[in-house]
């Protein structure tokens, strides 16, 4: 979710492909996290990683871990940083995405003259020009509790099933992405800044296994070999005209001398996953997608960033639609710069065919999710925006609020060539981050589209926990251009989703997640679209219990022919708060309570995130 960074230019340069080394057994006692961000020994500005050693080899990886330490600038056991030494190469493996091939032999060395000069400028600026004052960009803040990051991957490890046991629909995967930071971050921090790591449990057989790796994106890999931050947090690291002068001679030096190149990606891909073309993808929209695989064991492997044969520029959306009829997936990308929002789609083979620019948005605005109809693509235009000059004369994040102006929804045929076609109008104070589900009605003379609306979305990224979000269902009649909305509940919802073969088409059910208060997940709630009455709209809730949070739930389907819409069932990774431990839940959709079928306990605890996808074993193994 680092959106403003899509602004830069972003070509198919040859990414790295690191693989995994090795890794002592996971600790489960990584819940308490202190987050140490002013530095002790600025001469060698070593930062301390989140990370201690790397996962267990894959493939002929052999490995040997050493701890690196300077005797002329002593530092606490904590601060010490331990990297991996790889020995032997890796296997990549074979692939059409941009070109990963990369020395097979990663050797440890003292940073360089200018490193050291560079990471004491950046911790001048972390602990004097621009400190963590604000609680949303407070470390010690953000990453408390559950959302505090795990210290090292976790290899394939086996679960036990302590209730219950699982249906075998759910042969396959259930992945979910989020924010890891892989070094305790030295300045301001936003939620949305972490690393991203994928959290995937295998089930085969009623058995479950958990993995747990991060996204070998470029930024990752630079970072990690380097043994500190290179290029500031985009949500938090711009805040007033000193700041951003300061960080961004800062990134312009890190590039200058070599450290990093930009054109190789700067994205994070910790928001969402999705499957199209044979192919699952990690996605933050900053960045190009990052190709990603499971292997027979349950292992997550990085494939690699692809561009799909130099097709595809700068980025894309981390919420790209597939159509469960014809494969095919619609998606788009955002920016501060003109054309301001751009409307593009992949055939089913995963072939991406040509941009669409949308010239008619005239301002940049915060584009995170969009939704799909047979006939159209649907954008909202809402009132949280790039503000880049306010950011620099004022301070605040790259993203704010403009009160002044009235949202619109904009309507374009899914299958246009350019945007000669699309219509807008306006819906005034609908403020959507995510999209539900959208479908044509009356032959195609209207459009419904059901999303969470921000009521308070002045709070969106400085007090989430002030944020309320209202289901609303809004109906656009095309002929008349008339707008009518209907609310659907008065609860704090949202990470709301459906049955995905019900993408584009009318559907009935929702199952959306209850902030309590956001971004903490205490339940979920099923809702029936079809019925006029907000107050019968919910027709199911599980709520996890005291001090217990989950995070978006995701709907399996019974079988690959369900009869019925709701006949499946819901996932989702929960965390009590007062043990400490994290289980795997799945909940029967249909029931009027979503009773609890199975409940799998994890080796180790998985911090909350934001978007997963289940993938059945059947496309698991056709994924290339």
């Amino acid at each position: 979710m680092d959106a403003f960074s899509s602004s830069f230019p972003i070509s198919a340069f040859p990414t790295q492909n690191l693989s995994p080394s090795s890794r002592p057994p996971p600790s489960t006692s990584h819940y308490n996290y202190a987050p140490i961000f002013n530095a002790t020994s600025t001469s060698t500005s070593t930062s301390t990683s989140v990370r201690t050693t790397e996962e267990k080899p894959t493939g002929n990886t052999t490995t040997t871990t050493t701890t690196q330490k300077n005797s002329n600038h002593p530092q606490s056991e904590q601060q010490r940083r331990r990297r991996p030494v790889l020995s032997k190469k890796s296997p990549i493996p074979p692939t059409s995405r941009t070109n990963i091939n990369t020395p097979s032999i990663f050797s440890v060395s003292p940073p360089s003259l200018s490193a050291v000069i560079l990471n004491a400028f950046d911790d001048v600026i972390n602990n004097f020009i621009d400190p963590p004052l604000r609680p949303s960009v407070d470390p010690r803040h953000v990453l408390s509790s559950n959302f505090a990051p795990i210290h090292d991957e976790l290899p394939p490890t086996e679960c036990e099933v302590i209730q219950g046991s699982l249906p075998s629909c759910l042969d396959g995967a259930y992945i979910r992405n989020g924010p890891n930071p892989q070094f305790l971050p030295r300045g301001p921090y936003h939620l949305f800044d972490g690393d991203g790591m994928l959290h995937a449990i295998r089930i085969s057989k009623g058995k479950a296994t958990l993995c747990s790796r991060f996204v070998k994106t470029y930024k990752y890999c630079m970072e990690r070999d380097a043994g500190f931050p290179l290029l500031p947090n985009v949500f938090s690291g711009f805040n007033g005209l000193t700041a951003s002068a300061t960080r961004g001679a800062l990134s312009a030096a890190r590039i200058f001398t070599g450290q990093y190149n930009p054109t190789n990606g700067i994205g994070l891909a910790n928001t969402s996953l999705a499957l199209f073309g044979n192919r699952l993808y990690a996605l933050g929209e900053s960045d190009l997608p990052y190709s990603v695989r499971l292997t027979s064991n349950g292992d997550i492997q990085t494939l690699g960033r692809q561009d799909f044969d130099g097709k595809l520029f700068m980025s894309m959306t981390a919420h790209p639609k597939v159509d469960p009829d014809t494969g095919e997936a619609f998606a788009f990308r955002y920016g501060p710069m003109p054309p301001f929002l751009t409307y593009f789609r992949f055939d089913a083979d995963g072939n991406k065919l040509p941009d669409v620019p949308i010239f008619s948005m005239l301002r940049p605005s915060f584009l995170h999710d969009f939704a799909i109809t047979k006939k159209y693509a649907i954008f909202a235009d809402i009132q949280i925006g790039m503000n880049p000059m306010e950011m620099i004369a004022g301070g605040g994040s790259p993203v704010g609020t403009d009160p002044s102006k009235v949202p619109r929804l904009g309507i374009i045929p899914r299958y246009a060539k350019d945007e000669s076609e699309i219509r807008w109008f306006d819906v005034p104070g609908f403020n959507i981050i995510h999209a539900i589900n959208a479908w044509d009605e009356d032959d195609g003379d209207a459009v419904v589209m059901v999303a969470p609306n921000i009521l308070s979305v002045e709070h969106t990224l400085e007090r989430m926990e002030l944020v309320h979000a209202l289901v609303e269902k809004v109906r656009i009649d095309l002929k008349t251009g008339i707008v009518s909305r209907c609310p659907i509940s008065a609860s704090n919802l949202d990470f709301a989703v459906i049955n995905q073969s019900y993408v584009g088409k009318k559907n009935k059910y929702v199952y959306a997640a209850v902030g309590d208060p956001m971004p903490k997940i205490s339940g979920v709630v099923k809702l029936d679209v079809s019925r006029g009455d907000r107050q019968r709209c919910t027709v199911a809730r599980r709520m996890y219990g005291q001090g217990c949070y989950g995070g978006e739930p995701f709907f399996v389907p019974r079988n690959r022919h369900h009869e019925e819409e709701d006949d499946g069932f819901l996932v989702s990774f929960v965390h009590d708060e007062g043990s400490g431990e994290s289980n795997f839940l799945v909940m029967d959709a249909k029931s009027p309570k979503l009773d609890i079928v199975a409940t799998v306990k994890l080796p180790r605890r998985v911090p909350y995130g934001f978007h997963g996808l289940f993938v059945s074993e059947r496309d698991l193994e056709s994924i290339s």
